[in-house]
């Protein structure tokens, strides 16, 4: 594959990211809280290993979340009228975008929770 290529694909890929931002009110939340962990992360000089942790997480949950874009988009256009199937694929990857929050907030409360009762006396 030549350069120009390779450098289009790319810009294909930080498009879908730009769209996914843009349109997906789940994606800004999650973006949001990618932020605020890596303050608190910062804040509380987390280790090395926990820093991997989280950052698997974090990505982890914005790749699900572009993932469940991608098959709502899909199942759209193939079909645009109501149809259990439709309906159950949209669920099943919603839900995938469920259980990776959820490790990601158990991550979350593992790394941060003994930092935050240390703050106090």
């Amino acid at each position: 594959m030549n350069l120009t290529r390779r450098i289009a694909s790319f810009r294909y890929a930080f498009a879908g990211l730009a769209d996914l931002f843009r349109t997906q009110t789940n994606a800004r939340i999650h973006l949001l809280a990618t932020v605020c962990v890596l303050v608190a992360g910062w804040y509380f000089e987390v280790s090395r290993q926990e820093w991997l942790v989280l950052i698997l997480f974090m990505t982890g949950v914005v790749a699900m979340e572009a993932v469940n874009t991608a098959i709502e988009y899909l199942t759209d256009l193939v079909s645009p009228q109501m149809h259990p199937l439709a309906g159950k694929a949209k669920d099943v990857a919603a839900g995938a975008v469920l259980v990776m929050a959820i490790g990601a907030v158990v991550a979350g409360l593992l790394v941060f929770g003994p930092k935050v009762l240390a703050l106090w006396p």
